[in-house]
């Protein structure tokens, strides 16, 4: 496909995009909209994930753990002197935290990169394990960062959290953002970097053989990973405009693995794809939560059946699509025309 063509319809798509998000912002139902920023915020998770899950072979879970780092930085970042004080009734928060106020964006990129130093400090010291042990070792992570976010009241305000944020978040934070992670992180793994953490993946003694640094870019894969992990929970605190440690527990965590899992590890167009649905049906099955008569029996409301059912459908996708449903295919208009000009050729 040639270059000129390949510019013009990104150039295409771009605009199309940007006006799908300009009639969303100004015309659908906010319950929508709300679903749609979720599923921005789940696809930059998704897709930062299977950064380290499946580009780099390195199963991680300690992506909420880095969502809570973002989340809170960013928060208290740009959140006003006044706003603070209020929140913070119980013990006063510290000096200059206190006095200080900053720009959602930039606030976002300290949250984002100290979520960033999170990563290469967890990183570098447990990728000497891996396989499961690194699993177990990064969920302590999250969990450890979760009863710290806890204790610190003079900071983080402890288990009160902080509520009323300024909704800063909306259509073009979340899927701008959405959109730079998917752009970045794919042109990484189209890189010699994004070679050799493939290499690592496949075999990790034969990538050292050819001269990979296993050490350098593991680490790599884990630093972009939580950076980017902490601007989806900074995103995410203005949207919900509440933040506490117990928004990022386990179940945080499952939906996230799940969605790597579901679209195919190593498949960015599924994280994506996946991302957006998972959003969509977690709003669409809230009903299996509530009361039901079947058949003249009434079944009473079971919180967390909406995850029984996405555990259903994870094992049954890592039986009979073990590579989840998209594999480590990606969607591209080369593929496209590629396959239209096969089947023109056949029919000829």
């Amino acid at each position: 496909m040639d270059r000129k063509l390949k510019l013009v319809i990104t150039i295409i798509e771009l605009l199309v995009f940007i006006l799908l998000l300009w009639l969303a912002e100004n015309y659908i139902d906010a319950f929508i909209k709300r679903i749609l920023n979720v599923a921005a915020i789940y696809v930059i998770l998704g897709v930062s994930l299977n950064l380290i899950n499946g580009f780099t072979g390195q199963f991680s879970l300690g992506h909420a753990g880095f969502m809570a780092l973002g989340a809170y930085a960013s928060a208290l970042l740009y959140m006003s002197p006044s706003l603070k004080a209020m929140n913070f009734f119980i013990q006063p928060i510290i000096w200059p935290l206190s006095e200080i106020e900053i720009p959602f964006f930039f606030a976002l990129l300290i949250g984002g990169t100290v979520a960033a130093i999170a990563g290469f400090a967890v990183g570098a010291p447990c990728l000497r394990v891996g396989g499961d042990y690194l699993a177990i070792v990064t969920y302590g992570f999250a969990e450890i960062i979760r009863v710290i976010l806890n204790n610190l009241q003079s900071i983080t305000n402890g288990p009160l959290g902080l509520k009323g944020l300024p909704t800063y978040t909306n259509l073009y934070w979340s899927w701008g953002w959405a959109l730079f992670t998917v752009f970045f992180i794919k042109k990484l793994v189209d890189s010699s970097y994004g070679r050799a953490l493939k290499s690592i993946r496949e075999d990790e003694v034969a990538a050292e053989a050819m001269g990979v640094n296993l050490f350098k870019h593991k680490t790599l894969a884990f630093v972009i990973g939580a950076f980017f992990a902490g601007i989806g929970g900074g995103l995410l605190g203005s949207l919900l405009m509440t933040i506490d440690p117990n928004s990022f527990n386990i179940a945080l965590t499952f939906q996230i693995v799940m969605i790597v899992l579901l679209g195919g590890l190593g498949s960015i167009t599924g994280s994506v794809v996946m991302g957006i649905s998972v959003a969509f049906l977690m709003e669409l099955l809230r009903f299996v939560e509530s009361p039901m008569t079947i058949f003249g029996f009434t079944i009473p409301g079971i919180p967390g059946m909406r995850m029984l059912i996405f555990a259903l459908i994870l094992v049954i996708t890592v039986i009979f699509f073990r590579r989840g449903l998209f594999g480590h295919k990606e969607f591209s208009w080369t593929w496209i025309f590629r396959s239209k000009g096969r089947n023109a050729n056949e029919s000829a």
